[in-house]
């Protein structure tokens, strides 16, 4: 499993999925939906991951694991 990724929201307010511990943006959203999708897309192909979302407040608001292939845990809920 790779480090893992995270989703939140940006100074301008558009919504980076990025990995974890990279300090570059993986790619930008306009929706906090739309960069999860990208980000658990992202770990399935890497065959599997932690994916940390965060909040409008930076706060987490949810938490899961990615596993490679369509298995997938969630752990947390997610805020839309």
């Amino acid at each position: 499993m790779s480090k893992g990724r995270m989703v939140y929201q940006d100074w301008d307010g558009y919504w980076v999925n990025e990995r974890v511990g990279s300090g570059r943006v993986g790619s930008l959203h306009r929706t906090q939906r739309e960069a999860v999708a990208a980000a658990r897309e992202m770990l399935l192909r890497v065959g599997g991951g932690e994916l940390t979302v965060h909040g409008a407040d930076y706060s987490i608001c949810s938490r899961e694991t990615v596993r490679g292939g369509s298995e997938r845990r969630s752990t947390g809920e997610l805020e839309h």
